[in-house]
């Protein structure tokens, strides 16, 4: 998906305005949780999300959605990853 139409996407579906996000070549984020929905584009490198025992590689163009509360890992490619993020969020989470 291009830029253009993530955003269009994001706007219909009340996310507010999206966020670049630069992460670190070959970084990671151990298990946690985020109190918001998250929806994002992959605009360069890419990167291994871990929810439960599935994983899943995201490169360029590709969208991962998590929703508010769910257990993961981020893991980032030899050369990083840079992604537009639409965060919504949600009056409770368990």
């Amino acid at each position: 998906m291009e830029r253009k139409e993530f955003m269009e996407t994001l706007a219909r579906e009340g996310f507010p305005e999206a966020v670049e996000v630069v992460k670190d070549s070959a970084g990671f984020a151990p298990e946690h949780t985020h109190p918001f929905e998250a929806k994002a584009l992959i605009l360069a490198g890419d990167m291994r999300i871990l929810v439960g025992d599935m994983e899943r590689v995201y490169q360029i163009g590709d969208i991962f959605h998590l929703q508010a509360g769910v257990v993961h890992a981020e893991h980032y490619g030899e050369h990083g990853v840079t992604y537009l993020v639409g965060r919504k969020a949600h009056a409770s989470v368990s």
